[in-house]
């Protein structure tokens, strides 16, 4: 019986220029995310599920302010924050989202009691919060999820008239930024998603998302982070995985189901398939971003055609665990 367990995780892709960033600056991002990964590895160590393991890692980012997603949020064109989540069980491919959600604090257990509590798939404002209101989770007034860098990446970009990506180039319209207020890294150049990816003891696979989408966003837009088989999927079979990126691309190119397609009808290894969708079909027509991916054997794939991504992952296979920012 093969017990191998794996975590993959991500706090966003884009233009992340190591001469930009300090060396405490770059230590404050490692820790979050080592953070994160000791808390969804410690569940599968003692062997708690792939689901659970994710849900719990993405809810340390959600809870991190460094990362676009809960308390990191980006604001909206009209000042207020619209957060999207996904979750998928790789058992069975049941699957939970919410879009636009402004009250929870961890939209990402939001997406799972839609998952568990409901008959449906994704659900978006103000079902999303009435929900999670209901069913006694937490929420936070406007004031939680304010951050001055937040804040003041929204007013560059009204000033400016774009929206931005939290890692990338801004987006002709209304676009985001993402990062602590005193960091001198381009703010032109980011894009933000949380997300994580495991494999358990037991064989199972999960895979769960988090954003709070794009700076200045406007009328509800919504990217590929809640969308199942677009930013977020899972099954037994194939793999898991979670995307962060331009979203619009990834919604266009269906990027996570692309995958797992091509590992089960071309039996392709992930690591492959996984450079053929985000370098060779997401590349060429502009979709810059990055996944984070691990298939039914306990394999991890960090593919990204960015400059960076936030990223770490552990294996019970590998000595230690993994931890990068820039490309290697």
């Amino acid at each position: 019986m093969n017990t191998t367990f794996s975590l993959a995780l991500h706090g966003g892709a884009g233009t992340i220029s190591r001469h930009l960033m300090t060396p405490a600056q770059e230590q404050l991002y490692l820790q979050a995310l080592r953070t994160a990964l000791e808390i969804g590895t410690a569940v599968l160590r003692q062997g708690g599920s792939a689901l659970d393991a994710v849900e719990l890692t993405v809810r340390s980012l959600e809870d991190c302010p460094l990362f676009n997603a809960g308390k990191g949020a980006v604001f909206t064109h009209d000042g207020h924050h619209e957060m999207d989540a996904a979750i998928m069980d790789g058992r069975d491919r049941a699957a939970g989202a919410v879009a636009g959600a402004r009250t929870v604090q961890n939209p990402i257990r939001a997406a799972r009691l839609v998952m568990e509590q409901t008959d449906h798939v994704l659900l978006a404002y103000p079902g999303a919060d009435e929900l999670a209101l209901q069913h006694g989770l937490p929420t936070q007034p406007a004031e939680y999820f304010f951050t001055q860098h937040r804040y003041d990446q929204l007013q560059e970009a009204l000033r400016e008239g774009r929206m931005r990506l939290d890692h990338s180039e801004p987006i002709a319209e209304s676009a985001p930024l993402e990062e602590p207020v005193a960091f001198v890294e381009d703010p032109k150049k980011k894009m933000g998603t949380v997300g994580a990816v495991a494999r358990d003891q037991h064989g199972n696979l999960a895979a769960a998302t988090s954003t709070g989408g794009m700076t200045n966003k406007r009328y509800s837009r919504i990217g590929d982070s809640p969308i199942i088989g677009s930013g977020t999927f899972a099954d037994n079979r194939t793999c898991a995985i979670s995307c962060t990126g331009h979203g619009e691309f990834f919604l266009r190119a269906v990027v996570a189901h692309d995958i797992s397609c091509l590992v089960e009808y071309r039996g392709l290894s992930l690591a492959e398939a996984c450079r053929i969708v985000v370098h060779e079909k997401l590349a060429p027509v502009g979709g810059e971003g990055g996944l984070v991916a691990v298939d039914a054997l306990g394999n991890v794939s960090l593919p990204f055609n960015s400059d960076g991504m936030y990223r770490a992952s552990f294996s019970s296979q590998d000595a230690a665990p993994y931890l990068g920012i820039y490309k290697d």
